[in-house]
């Protein structure tokens, strides 16, 4: 079953690590812009670890830290 609209996530947040500019967007959680894969993965794997977080690798390559 899908989640009721009127139900608070369970989940938050923390990072939005990018490689496209364009994907750069004002939010209340940190958003970093990457130019390389490399350095894409190593923030996201540094923050995670810092936060004690979870990370989500999307399919168009941009990552996540959730914490659930």
């Amino acid at each position: 079953m899908g989640r009721e609209s009127s139900m608070k996530p369970d989940y938050q947040i923390l990072a939005y690590i990018t490689m496209d500019k364009n994907r750069l967007l004002a939010s209340s959680c940190l958003s970093l812009y990457a130019e390389t894969e490399q350095d894409s993965k190593e923030m996201t794997v540094d923050i995670a670890k810092a936060l004690k977080a979870d990370v989500v690798k999307m399919t168009n390559g941009d990552y996540l830290v959730v914490r659930v």
